[in-house]
C-alpha cells in the first residue's frame, strides 16, 4: 500500500461519514453485530448511542518506540468488557466525555503537531464510533501518521469503511483462547474474529500487536498469542507489555488482583527469544518544540506498587522529564 493512497483515503475518509451514521439505525460496526438502533440512545453491546465523545486527549510521551509522542484522542463506549481495563469506569461508559466537535479538535491538534511524532485514536474501542473517526481521520495533518488503536473485534463491514485510512494498526491480542475472552471479556468468538482482523490489518498497513501480560496468565493467553503470531504474522512485531496493574474489577479478583512476578517476566521473554518474535520497544520520548498549553483531560498518575515499583499512567511532559532524572536505571512500568 502507498504512500500516496493512504493520503487519499485520509482526506477523503470524512465522506464515508455518513454512510455508518444510516447504518446505525441497525448497528453492525463491531463483531457483535448486535443490530440495534443506537441513535435513539445507548444500546447494544456498547452501551453506546449514536454520539461520538471523548473522555481523554492529550499527548502520551511514552509508547511504542517511533510513535511517541503521540496525540491521543480517547472515544468512549467498547463492546468489551474487560475486567482489567485501566480506564474502564470511562472508556466502558458510552455517555462518557463530550461530544466530539472534529474541526476543534483538528486546531487542538495542528497546534502541537511540532511536538508530535504520530496522532492515536482510541477508545474504548474506535470502531464503535467509525463516523467520528472518519472525521477525525480526514482533518490530521499530512506529516503526522495517523495511528488506529483497536481491540481487533470489529466487523467486515467497519473494517471496509476504514480501509486505506490508518497508516499504523496498533492491535490488541489480549487473549489466547475463547474461555479466557470470554471470562475476563464477555466476548465470544474471540480468537476467530481477532485474527481474521490482524490479518486483514496487516495486508493494508502497518501492523504492531500489543498484548498485555496477565499474572497468572502467561501459558493459557501469552503463549498462545506468540505461537500464533510466528506462524501467521512472523513480520509484524510484537510490543510487550509487563506493567500490568489489578484495576477496575480485577482488583478483587483472586488471580487478577495483583501486579506480575518477576518469574511470569522471565517466562514471557523466554517464551519471545524461544520463539524469535520480533519486538519492538517502548520508550520514554524526549520533549521537542516549543511549550504549548496543557489539554484538559486526566491529570499525571503516579504511584507505587506492592512489590516498590513505580508506575505511571498518562505522563506529562513535565512527569517524563521528572522520571528521566532518577537516573539510567529507570525503565517505565506501562
Amino acid at each position: 500500500m502507498t504512500t500516496t493512497h493512504r493520503t487519499v483515503e485520509r482526506e477523503t475518509a470524512a465522506a464515508r461519514a455518513p454512510l455508518v451514521r444510516r447504518g446505525m439505525s441497525e448497528c453492525r460496526l463491531c463483531a457483535f453485530r448486535c443490530g440495534v438502533d443506537r441513535r435513539s440512545g445507548p444500546a447494544g453491546t456498547c452501551r453506546s448511542d449514536a454520539v461520538s465523545r471523548i473522555f481523554y486527549e492529550g499527548i502520551e510521551w511514552a509508547g511504542e518506540d517511533g510513535l511517541v509522542p503521540t496525540y491521543v484522542v480517547s472515544l468512549s463506549g467498547c463492546n468489551l468488557s474487560c475486567s482489567f481495563c485501566l480506564t474502564g469506569d470511562s472508556s466502558q461508559d458510552g455517555r462518557a466525555g463530550i461530544p466530539l466537535d472534529p474541526d476543534a479538535l483538528a486546531a487542538r491538534i495542528c497546534a502541537r503537531t511540532p511536538q508530535l511524532r504520530s496522532v492515536t485514536l482510541l477508545g474504548g474501542e474506535p470502531s464503535i464510533h467509525l463516523d467520528g473517526a472518519l472525521e477525525i481521520a480526514a482533518r490530521v495533518p499530512r506529516s503526522l501518521p495517523f495511528v488506529w488503536k483497536t481491540n481487533a473485534y470489529a466487523s467486515p463491514e467497519a473494517l471496509a469503511l476504514l480501509e486505506g485510512v490508518p497508516d499504523v494498526v496498533l492491535a490488541d491480542y489480549k487473549f489466547g483462547n475463547d474461555l479466557c475472552a470470554g471470562r475476563l471479556a464477555r466476548v465470544p468468538r474471540y480468537t476467530e474474529v481477532v485474527r481474521a482482523n490482524l490479518l486483514w490489518a496487516h495486508r493494508l498497513s502497518r501492523l504492531v500487536v500489543r498484548h498485555l501480560l496477565m499474572p497468572g496468565h502467561v501459558e493459557c493467553c501469552f503463549a498462545g498469542v506468540a505461537a500464533w503470531l510466528v506462524n501467521e504474522l512472523p513480520e509484524a512485531p510484537l510490543s510487550l507489555m509487563t506493567g500490568y496493574l489489578p484495576v477496575h474489577r480485577a482488583a478483587t479478583d483472586a488471580v487478577l488482583g495483583r501486579t506480575n512476578r518477576g518469574d511470569e517476566c522471565r517466562r514471557a521473554l523466554e517464551i519471545v527469544r524461544s520463539r524469535g518474535l520480533r519486538t519492538v520497544p517502548w520508550t520514554l520520548a524526549p520533549s521537542v518544540g516549543p511549550p504549548t498549553a496543557p489539554v484538559e483531560g486526566r491529570p499525571d498518575e503516579i504511584w507505587i506498587d506492592r512489590e516498590g515499583r513505580i508506575c505511571v499512567d498518562s505522563a506529562s511532559r513535565e512527569l517524563v522529564a521528572a522520571l528521566r532524572r532518577l537516573g539510567e536505571g529507570f525503565a517505565p512500568n506501562v
